[in-house]
Protein backbone atom coordinates (compact mmCIF):
# COMPACT_ATOMS: atom_id res chain seq x y z
CA UNK A 1 0.00 0.00 0.00
CA UNK A 2 1.56 3.30 -1.11
CA UNK A 3 1.23 6.80 0.23
CA UNK A 4 -1.84 7.91 2.12
CA UNK A 5 -5.08 5.95 2.35
CA UNK A 6 -7.02 7.63 -0.45
CA UNK A 7 -9.46 5.03 -1.73
CA UNK A 8 -12.60 4.23 0.19
CA UNK A 9 -12.89 0.55 1.10
CA UNK A 10 -16.40 -0.89 0.82
CA UNK A 11 -17.38 -3.65 3.23
CA UNK A 12 -19.76 -6.05 1.53
CA UNK A 13 -21.93 -6.96 4.51
CA UNK A 14 -23.71 -4.48 6.74
CA UNK A 15 -21.99 -4.34 10.11
CA UNK A 16 -24.62 -2.26 11.92
CA UNK A 17 -25.36 -4.04 15.21
CA UNK A 18 -28.77 -2.45 15.87
CA UNK A 19 -30.96 0.62 15.48
CA UNK A 20 -30.31 4.07 16.89
CA UNK A 21 -33.03 5.03 19.40
CA UNK A 22 -35.15 8.14 18.97
CA UNK A 23 -35.87 10.89 21.49
CA UNK A 24 -38.20 10.16 24.40
CA UNK A 25 -41.84 11.22 24.34
CA UNK A 26 -41.11 14.57 26.00
CA UNK A 27 -38.38 15.32 23.52
CA UNK A 28 -36.03 16.38 26.30
CA UNK A 29 -33.50 13.55 26.20
CA UNK A 30 -31.08 13.42 23.25
CA UNK A 31 -30.76 10.06 21.54
CA UNK A 32 -27.90 7.75 22.43
CA UNK A 33 -26.16 7.85 19.06
CA UNK A 34 -23.60 5.28 20.14
CA UNK A 35 -26.17 2.50 20.46
CA UNK A 36 -26.15 0.05 17.59
CA UNK A 37 -22.71 1.21 16.46
CA UNK A 38 -19.28 -0.37 16.80
CA UNK A 39 -17.61 0.77 20.03
CA UNK A 40 -13.87 0.35 20.44
CA UNK A 41 -13.26 -1.16 23.89
CA UNK A 42 -9.88 -0.91 25.63
CA UNK A 43 -9.31 -3.45 28.44
CA UNK A 44 -8.17 -2.04 31.78
CA UNK A 45 -5.85 -4.20 33.88
CA UNK A 46 -3.34 -4.07 36.74
CA UNK A 47 0.41 -4.48 36.35
CA UNK A 48 3.19 -5.52 38.69
CA UNK A 49 6.14 -3.40 39.77
CA UNK A 50 6.82 0.27 40.38
CA UNK A 51 7.75 3.24 38.23
CA UNK A 52 8.98 2.18 34.82
CA UNK A 53 7.14 -1.13 35.22
CA UNK A 54 3.47 -0.96 36.22
CA UNK A 55 3.44 2.75 35.39
CA UNK A 56 5.75 5.27 33.72
CA UNK A 57 6.23 8.98 33.15
CA UNK A 58 5.96 10.26 29.59
CA UNK A 59 4.79 13.43 27.86
CA UNK A 60 4.35 15.35 31.14
CA UNK A 61 2.14 12.80 32.90
CA UNK A 62 2.09 9.35 34.51
CA UNK A 63 0.53 6.47 32.59
CA UNK A 64 -0.67 3.08 33.75
CA UNK A 65 0.36 0.38 31.31
CA UNK A 66 -3.20 -0.42 30.19
CA UNK A 67 -3.78 3.17 29.01
CA UNK A 68 -0.74 3.55 26.76
CA UNK A 69 -1.79 5.72 23.77
CA UNK A 70 -5.36 5.96 25.14
CA UNK A 71 -7.68 7.51 24.06
CA UNK A 72 -6.05 9.43 21.20
CA UNK A 73 -5.06 6.28 19.31
CA UNK A 74 -8.60 4.94 19.29
CA UNK A 75 -10.15 8.32 18.50
CA UNK A 76 -7.97 8.72 15.40
CA UNK A 77 -8.57 5.11 14.37
CA UNK A 78 -12.34 5.44 14.64
CA UNK A 79 -12.30 8.48 12.36
CA UNK A 80 -10.43 6.47 9.72
CA UNK A 81 -12.62 3.39 10.27
CA UNK A 82 -15.74 5.43 9.52
CA UNK A 83 -14.10 7.17 6.54
CA UNK A 84 -12.83 4.00 4.92
CA UNK A 85 -15.58 1.45 5.58
CA UNK A 86 -19.37 1.25 5.83
CA UNK A 87 -19.19 0.35 9.54
CA UNK A 88 -21.38 2.49 11.78
CA UNK A 89 -18.97 3.87 14.38
CA UNK A 90 -19.35 5.24 17.89
CA UNK A 91 -16.69 8.00 17.87
CA UNK A 92 -16.00 7.70 21.60
CA UNK A 93 -13.88 4.71 22.67
CA UNK A 94 -14.38 3.29 26.14
CA UNK A 95 -12.30 1.31 28.63
CA UNK A 96 -13.64 -1.54 30.77
CA UNK A 97 -12.28 -3.96 33.34
CA UNK A 98 -12.45 -7.59 32.27
CA UNK A 99 -14.87 -8.20 35.15
CA UNK A 100 -17.32 -5.55 33.97
CA UNK A 101 -20.57 -7.20 32.76
CA UNK A 102 -20.84 -4.58 30.00
CA UNK A 103 -17.91 -6.30 28.29
CA UNK A 104 -20.34 -8.91 26.92
CA UNK A 105 -22.18 -6.18 25.00
CA UNK A 106 -19.16 -5.68 22.74
CA UNK A 107 -17.67 -8.17 20.24
CA UNK A 108 -14.12 -6.78 20.34
CA UNK A 109 -11.60 -5.71 22.99
CA UNK A 110 -8.08 -4.32 22.68
CA UNK A 111 -5.19 -4.64 25.13
CA UNK A 112 -1.97 -2.64 24.97
CA UNK A 113 1.45 -2.77 26.64
CA UNK A 114 0.88 -6.03 28.53
CA UNK A 115 4.51 -6.73 29.46
CA UNK A 116 3.87 -6.32 33.21
CA UNK A 117 0.20 -7.33 33.16
CA UNK A 118 -1.15 -9.12 36.24
CA UNK A 119 -4.54 -10.81 35.87
CA UNK A 120 -6.56 -12.01 38.84
CA UNK A 121 -8.32 -15.38 38.81
CA UNK A 122 -11.63 -13.56 38.41
CA UNK A 123 -10.32 -11.65 35.40
CA UNK A 124 -8.98 -14.87 33.86
CA UNK A 125 -12.39 -16.52 34.25
CA UNK A 126 -14.24 -13.57 32.74
CA UNK A 127 -11.86 -13.32 29.79
CA UNK A 128 -12.25 -17.06 29.13
CA UNK A 129 -16.04 -16.76 29.19
CA UNK A 130 -15.99 -13.69 26.95
CA UNK A 131 -13.83 -15.36 24.30
CA UNK A 132 -15.74 -18.64 24.40
CA UNK A 133 -18.98 -16.73 23.84
CA UNK A 134 -17.63 -15.32 20.59
CA UNK A 135 -15.64 -12.28 21.67
CA UNK A 136 -12.37 -11.27 20.02
CA UNK A 137 -9.22 -9.98 21.74
CA UNK A 138 -6.35 -8.06 20.13
CA UNK A 139 -3.12 -7.67 22.16
CA UNK A 140 -0.75 -4.99 20.84
CA UNK A 141 2.43 -3.05 21.71
CA UNK A 142 4.61 -5.37 23.75
CA UNK A 143 8.24 -6.05 22.97
CA UNK A 144 11.03 -8.52 23.61
CA UNK A 145 11.32 -11.89 25.29
CA UNK A 146 10.16 -11.15 28.84
CA UNK A 147 7.06 -9.25 27.77
CA UNK A 148 6.11 -12.09 25.44
CA UNK A 149 6.56 -14.64 28.24
CA UNK A 150 4.31 -12.61 30.53
CA UNK A 151 1.58 -12.45 27.89
CA UNK A 152 1.92 -16.14 27.08
CA UNK A 153 1.70 -17.17 30.74
CA UNK A 154 -1.40 -15.06 31.32
CA UNK A 155 -3.16 -16.46 28.26
CA UNK A 156 -2.22 -20.01 29.23
CA UNK A 157 -4.16 -19.39 32.42
CA UNK A 158 -7.13 -18.41 30.26
CA UNK A 159 -6.80 -21.41 27.93
CA UNK A 160 -4.38 -24.00 29.38
CA UNK A 161 -4.71 -26.32 26.38
CA UNK A 162 -4.18 -23.76 23.63
CA UNK A 163 -0.91 -22.50 22.19
CA UNK A 164 -0.20 -19.47 20.06
CA UNK A 165 0.11 -20.18 16.34
CA UNK A 166 1.61 -18.03 13.61
CA UNK A 167 -0.90 -16.31 11.34
CA UNK A 168 -0.04 -17.58 7.87
CA UNK A 169 0.57 -15.37 4.85
CA UNK A 170 -2.64 -14.96 2.91
CA UNK A 171 -4.85 -15.09 6.00
CA UNK A 172 -7.93 -12.81 5.70
CA UNK A 173 -6.48 -10.60 8.43
CA UNK A 174 -3.99 -9.46 5.82
CA UNK A 175 -6.35 -8.95 2.90
CA UNK A 176 -10.03 -8.78 3.94
CA UNK A 177 -10.14 -5.04 3.11
CA UNK A 178 -6.60 -3.84 2.47
CA UNK A 179 -3.86 -6.05 1.03
CA UNK A 180 -0.78 -6.41 3.22
CA UNK A 181 2.05 -8.82 2.60
CA UNK A 182 2.68 -9.25 6.31
CA UNK A 183 1.93 -7.70 9.67
CA UNK A 184 3.62 -4.27 9.66
CA UNK A 185 6.21 -3.41 12.28
CA UNK A 186 5.54 -0.03 13.83
CA UNK A 187 7.86 1.54 16.41
CA UNK A 188 6.74 3.98 19.08
CA UNK A 189 7.32 7.36 17.48
CA UNK A 190 9.54 8.45 20.39
CA UNK A 191 11.96 5.62 19.55
CA UNK A 192 11.75 6.32 15.82
CA UNK A 193 12.54 10.00 16.41
CA UNK A 194 15.79 9.02 18.15
CA UNK A 195 16.99 5.97 16.19
CA UNK A 196 15.06 5.88 12.89
CA UNK A 197 14.66 2.13 13.17
CA UNK A 198 11.37 0.31 12.46
CA UNK A 199 11.39 -1.25 15.93
CA UNK A 200 11.60 -0.10 19.55
CA UNK A 201 15.00 -0.22 21.20
CA UNK A 202 15.24 -2.80 24.02
CA UNK A 203 15.78 -0.02 26.57
CA UNK A 204 12.56 0.77 28.38
CA UNK A 205 11.11 -2.71 27.92
CA UNK A 206 10.98 -5.54 30.42
CA UNK A 207 14.20 -7.45 30.92
CA UNK A 208 15.42 -9.78 29.61
CA UNK A 209 14.47 -8.44 26.21
CA UNK A 210 16.80 -10.58 24.14
CA UNK A 211 18.53 -7.43 22.92
CA UNK A 212 18.05 -6.19 19.36
CA UNK A 213 17.32 -9.73 18.20
CA UNK A 214 14.49 -9.90 20.70
CA UNK A 215 12.67 -6.87 19.26
CA UNK A 216 13.49 -6.62 15.57
CA UNK A 217 11.11 -9.32 14.27
CA UNK A 218 7.32 -9.02 14.36
CA UNK A 219 5.40 -11.95 15.78
CA UNK A 220 1.86 -12.12 14.34
CA UNK A 221 0.17 -14.85 16.33
CA UNK A 222 -3.29 -16.20 17.12
CA UNK A 223 -5.12 -18.40 19.60
CA UNK A 224 -7.55 -20.68 17.81
CA UNK A 225 -10.40 -22.53 19.53
CA UNK A 226 -11.51 -26.09 18.97
CA UNK A 227 -13.69 -24.96 16.06
CA UNK A 228 -10.61 -23.23 14.59
CA UNK A 229 -12.15 -19.85 15.36
CA UNK A 230 -9.56 -17.15 15.95
CA UNK A 231 -10.30 -15.82 19.45
CA UNK A 232 -7.19 -13.78 20.26
CA UNK A 233 -4.57 -12.03 18.15
CA UNK A 234 -1.13 -10.77 19.18
CA UNK A 235 0.96 -8.16 17.37
CA UNK A 236 4.18 -8.67 19.34
CA UNK A 237 7.14 -6.40 18.56
CA UNK A 238 4.90 -3.83 16.92
CA UNK A 239 3.05 -0.77 18.21
CA UNK A 240 0.10 -0.45 15.85
CA UNK A 241 -1.64 1.92 18.26
CA UNK A 242 1.16 4.47 18.09
CA UNK A 243 0.77 4.53 14.32
CA UNK A 244 -2.77 5.78 14.94
CA UNK A 245 -2.01 8.15 17.80
CA UNK A 246 0.95 9.90 16.17
CA UNK A 247 -0.38 10.12 12.61
CA UNK A 248 -0.35 13.93 12.45
CA UNK A 249 3.06 14.55 14.04
CA UNK A 250 5.34 13.75 11.12
CA UNK A 251 4.56 13.19 7.43
CA UNK A 252 7.27 10.57 6.97
CA UNK A 253 6.10 8.64 10.04
CA UNK A 254 2.53 8.81 8.73
CA UNK A 255 3.39 7.56 5.27
CA UNK A 256 5.82 4.90 6.53
CA UNK A 257 3.88 3.54 9.49
CA UNK A 258 0.44 5.07 10.08
CA UNK A 259 -1.03 4.04 6.72
CA UNK A 260 -0.15 0.41 7.37
CA UNK A 261 -1.34 0.67 10.98
CA UNK A 262 -4.74 1.80 9.76
CA UNK A 263 -4.86 -0.88 7.09
CA UNK A 264 -4.17 -3.66 9.56
CA UNK A 265 -6.51 -2.24 12.20
CA UNK A 266 -9.38 -1.98 9.74
CA UNK A 267 -8.72 -5.52 8.51
CA UNK A 268 -8.79 -6.81 12.10
CA UNK A 269 -12.05 -5.05 13.00
CA UNK A 270 -13.81 -6.18 9.83
CA UNK A 271 -12.56 -9.75 10.36
CA UNK A 272 -13.62 -9.78 14.02
CA UNK A 273 -17.12 -8.50 13.23
CA UNK A 274 -17.80 -10.84 10.32
CA UNK A 275 -16.62 -14.18 11.71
Amino acid sequence: MKGTLLALATVAASLVLGDTPSRDAAGTKPPDRSRGKFTFVRAEYDSIGGEGESYYYFDRRYWERWETDYPEAEENFLIRLEELTTIQVNPKPISLRLTDPRLYEHPFIYMSDVGWQDLSEEEVAHLRAYLKRGGFLWIDDFWGDAEWVNCEENMQRVFPDLRWQRIPDGHPLLNIVFSLETCPQVPAKSYWDSWREPYDMPIGHREPTGGIEGVRKVNFLGLFGEDNRLMALATHNSDIGDGWERESENRVFFETFSTKSYALGINIIVYALTQ
